[in-house]
């Protein structure tokens, strides 16, 4: 039973859903001058996010891991990842190009895995990268 195909409507009543654009990371590429690059598969994915701010439990979850910036929750159907180190990936991306939440957020950590959606805690990167 996918819960957030139920509840995600009711919700964006309240908190509307936002176009993003997900990056998936597929590791990194070597750059002449020996520095890394985070690389990201093609095509990126166009979906809509719904951000919210952090829990209380999403809080006590992260708070070991010693995050900076400003978090949120975003939810996204499909499947995202943090870092995963066995797979030399980084995190992957999630671009919100308009509305308060506008912005490139790195995940940090997957706080919900279902098969048709996820929730992730997000780190705030900087402004919308339009690429």
């Amino acid at each position: 039973m996918n819960l957030h195909g139920i509840a995600g409507p009711i919700v964006a009543s309240v908190n509307p859903k936002t176009p993003a654009i997900v990056k998936i990371s597929s590791g990194y590429t070597t750059l002449a001058d020996g520095s890394r690059a985070p690389a990201y598969e093609l095509p990126f994915t166009q979906t809509m996010a719904q951000v919210q701010p952090l829990t209380f439990r999403d809080i006590q979850q992260i708070s070991g891991l010693n995050l900076q910036g400003m978090r949120v929750g975003i939810y996204l159907d499909g499947k995202l990842d943090g870092l995963v180190r066995s797979a030399r990936k980084g995190g992957d991306l999630v671009v919100i190009n308009s509305g308060v939440h506008a912005g490139t957020y790195l995940v940090a950590l997957v706080l919900e895995q279902w098969p048709d959606w996820v929730k992730v805690a997000a780190t705030l990167q900087g402004a919308p990268d339009m690429r």
